[in-house]
This record gives C-alpha cells, sequence and structure tokens, in this order.
C-alpha cells in the first residue's frame, strides 16, 4: 500500500505521521441550452501527508505518485516552521460498516448517461419548448488508501452517480428559472422524476403574483432550506466555535431552537453522498446529535480542532464540516401548512446566499423561485422579492414542520419547515 510506504519512509525522521491517498474516476455528460456541450472523462491521484515532529506538524501534498520521497522530504521541512500539535494520531478502532459502493454505477456507459440527459430535457421541453434546457450526469469512482503511524490503516471504494436539470424560460423582461438535482453512491435514481420535478416546478409558476412587503409567514421547501442550514453548518463547525466566531460557542446544553426542532450529523446512511466508514484522518465515523428537541448537543471536530478545545474528535476530519445532516420530521404535511396560510411566501431557490457575515445568521437574499400563498392556496410565483432574517431566530419561531422528508442534492435530508415571520420586501 502506497500509504503505508509514506508512513515508513516518514517515521525515519517523524515522531508520527498520516497519509492519503485518493485515486478518482470521473465521468460527465453535459447538455447545454438543448444541446450535448461536452462528454470528458478524467482520472485524479492525490497524496497528502501530514507529519509531526519536535511537536511541530507539517503538511505536503502532491499528485504525482513517484514523488513519495518529495513528499516526505516537504513535510520534514514544513514542520520546523508549522504549528503546534494538539492531537495524537488515534489508535486502531473498528468503524461501522455502511454501504458506499454500487457495481451497478461502474458499467453505465456515456452513451447511456448521454441518452438518460436527453430524456430529461426532452420532457422539460415537451412541457414548454421555449424553456432552454441544461441537463447533466455525473459518474464517480473513488479509491482511499490511508495508514497513520499508530497503525491505523484500511482501504476503501465508493460509487457516486448524480442526475440534474435545470431550465431556464425567458418571457419579454421576465426571466423564470427552475431546476433539480440528485446524487448518492448508488445507480437506481430515478431521472424521469427529477425532470417531472422541474416541469411541475415551471407549471407552479405560470401565474405571476404581486406581494407586499412587510413580515409573513414562510414556508421553505426542502431545497429552500440551504437558506436556513448555511448559518447552522458554519455554526457548528468546531474550529469556529473554538475561536469563538460561532454564535454557538459557550452554548452546549442551552436552547437555541423550537423544541420540535432536531438536527444531526449522520454519515452512516447507506449509500447517502456524504457516507463513510471513516473520516480522512483514520478516526471511525460516528452519528453525531447537534440539536436534540432544540438544544444544542454537540459540535463537530476533527483531531486538531478536538485537542485544541479540549474534547474528542467526532470524526470529522480534515475541516470539521458534516456530512449528511438530517432535520427530524414533524406532523405537518405541506398542504396543510399551505391550507391553514392567510398571506404568505413558499422559498424553493434563493440568489446571493453567502453574501455578508453567514455565520452570524443574519441573511438577506434574492428569492430566485417562490410562490405567493393568498387564503390557503398556491396563486402564483412571485418576482423581484427579497427575504431576510436571522437562522437562529426563525429557529425560535416555527410555525411548522413537514411529514415527510426529501434529499437535496444527497447530503440532505429534511422536511419542508414553515416560520412564523420573515420581512419579505418587494420592489
Amino acid at each position: 500500500m502506497i500509504a503505508e510506504t509514506l508512513i515508513e519512509k516518514a517515521m525515519k525522521k517523524a515522531q508520527g505521521a498520516q497519509a492519503l491517498l485518493t485515486q478518482s474516476e470521473h465521468t460527465r455528460v453535459s447538455f447545454e441550452s438543448d444541446k450535448l456541450k461536452s462528454v470528458e472523462s478524467s482520472q485524479r491521484t492525490d497524496i497528502r501527508l501530514r507529519v509531526v515532529l519536535n511537536g511541530k506538524v507539517g503538511l505536503s501534498n502532491t499528485t504525482d505518485i513517484n514523488d513519495l520521497d518529495g513528499v516526505v522530504a516537504r513535510a520534514i521541512e514544513c514542520a520546523e516552521f508549522g504549528s503546534s500539535a494538539h492531537f495524537q494520531f488515534p489508535n486502531p478502532q473498528e468503524g461501522t460498516d455502511v454501504k458506499i459502493y454500487d457495481d451497478k454505477v461502474i458499467p453505465v456507459s456515456k452513451t447511456e448517461m448521454v441518452k438518460i440527459s436527453q430524456e430529461m430535457m426532452d420532457l422539460v421541453k415537451q412541457y414548454n419548448p421555449n424553456i432552454m434546457v441544461y441537463a447533466g450526469v455525473d459518474k464517480n469512482v473513488l479509491k482511499r488508501e490511508f495508514a497513520n503511524s499508530s497503525g491505523v490503516k484500511f482501504t476503501d471504494e465508493e460509487t457516486h452517480f448524480s442526475t440534474g436539470v435545470f431550465g431556464v424560460l425567458v418571457r419579454g423582461n421576465d426571466i423564470l428559472e427552475a431546476g433539480y438535482g440528485f446524487g448518492c453512491k448508488r445507480r437506481d435514481i430515478d431521472h424521469i422524476s427529477i425532470a417531472n420535478r422541474v416541469v411541475e416546478l415551471f407549471k407552479m409558476a405560470e401565474n405571476t403574483a404581486t406581494i407586499k412587503s412587510g413580515n409573513m409567514p414562510v414556508i421553505f421547501t426542502p431545497s429552500g432550506m440551504e437558506v436556513l442550514l448555511l448559518a447552522l453548518e458554519l455554526g457548528f463547525n468546531g474550529k469556529n466555535v473554538f475561536l469563538g466566531s460561532s454564535p454557538l460557542a459557550g452554548k452546549l446544553g442551552e436552547k437555541i431552537a423550537d423544541e420540535r426542532f432536531s438536527l444531526i450529523d449522520n454519515p452512516l446512511i447507506d449509500y447517502a453522498s456524504a457516507s463513510r466508514k471513516y473520516d480522512d484522518e483514520g478516526v471511525p465515523h460516528q452519528v453525531t446529535p447537534l440539536i436534540d428537541k432544540g438544544i444544542v448537543k454537540s459540535f463537530l471536530y476533527d483531531l486538531d480542532t478536538a485537542g485544541r478545545s479540549g474534547t474528542k474528535t467526532t470524526g470529522h476530519g480534515i475541516g470539521c464540516n458534516p456530512t449528511n445532516l438530517v432535520i427530524k420530521e414533524g406532523e405537518t404535511s405541506f398542504e396543510e401548512m399551505v391550507k391553514n396560510t392567510k398571506e404568505g411566501l413558499i422559498v424553493e431557490s434563493v440568489m446571493g446566499l453567502g453574501q455578508g457575515n453567514p455565520i452570524s445568521g443574519e441573511f438577506s437574499v434574492n428569492v430566485q423561485l417562490g410562490y405567493k400563498i393568498e387564503n390557503g392556496e398556491i396563486v402564483g410565483r412571485v418576482k423581484d422579492v427579497m427575504l431576510a432574517g436571522n437562522t437562529y431566530d426563525a429557529l425560535k419561531n416555527i410555525l411548522a414542520i413537514g411529514d415527510k422528508s426529501e434529499w437535496v442534492y444527497g447530503s440532505l435530508l429534511t422536511p419542508y419547515v414553515q416560520i412564523g415571520s420573515l420581512s419579505v420586501v418587494t420592489k
């Protein structure tokens, strides 16, 4: 194993070492503006080495599999000027098995990928030939080799398959955009359902509705939940908590949301996009409750940040980023939410997310695709609307949580969520 060879070479000078080799084979088919744009295949190798020498950390990487001695030399050299090591490399621990490989992905040909993309495009064009369609299919096979100086070593192989379709309809000065995509580690993705979903979004937008500025209830669809989730992803990142930039710092055990709201990080869901048995530091993955009945239960840590924080890693190396986020279902159907709303907004997608200071929870975004609710009915699409608020305030003002969940791009499983009041601004 190349990773083990790197460890042997590094340990001639270092007191500790960790090596990760990843090899990927990626194929992508893309349609742009109703036409086949490209059919591409690529291969990539990445090697990352981390060493500890005299209490300092050195890092090095390469894409050249014949540059092992160079990687070691550079890591040792970097350690002289590196940051202090606040961690020890983990000892071997058995992880929980999770399905991440589907042999049905491998034989999918480029011809079949073109056919899938074409069928999605045709379905959208069948609804309205004036829609300019973008569609694509991706196939990826990833192999990992890992070893460290404490005896941890593993190899794994995973597959990934994803499809998506996006449409643009220009009507005079009006531009309407709608799309949907899904990816996971198995082949059986229903691309017809994906295309039909996009058609349904366009159908709901056939009529245009006007909406007045003011505070009102807002229903976030699963796709629209990215508005609220961005702040949570940043807020629960252990590095941000340690640095004090997260508004959740010091709030472990405190209530920050409606008691109906629970959020977990689960990398052990079979075939989900971010599922794995081990993280990139050789630590077994685990289910990590983040919010339970509105109360902060844990943060996400890798080895270094956990060491600095005086706690244990949660298996989120390297970077303290989430894997598969799951929001617990509620008891209200989407139809009931709409029926119980006299005037409100449904948010499917936004533009400008992440601008400003998202870690604080504040957001001010343009609604790319949204619908007005009037007297318990969806009456049409809204235009030129901005939505503003704070994620943490919103989570304390939840009206309802949906009783059915949907995957968003393969790594977020969430129901519809209705917030009692957010600021809506129109031109």
